[in-house]
């Protein structure tokens, strides 16, 4: 029986769909980031 190989996620597209640079881009994503942080949430840019 075959093992199903889980898909590898490159970090570097990862980062730049979900990455703090591109949420920082759109008015949702700063909203989002200033919501996190005033629950308390660290959030910091990866990479």
């Amino acid at each position: 029986m075959a093992m199903h190989y889980p898909r590898r996620v490159s970090k570097v597209k990862r980062a730049r769909m979900f990455g703090f640079r591109a949420r920082m881009k759109t008015k949702a994503g700063r909203k989002m980031i200033n919501r996190k942080r005033a629950m308390g949430r660290r959030v910091t840019p990866e990479m």
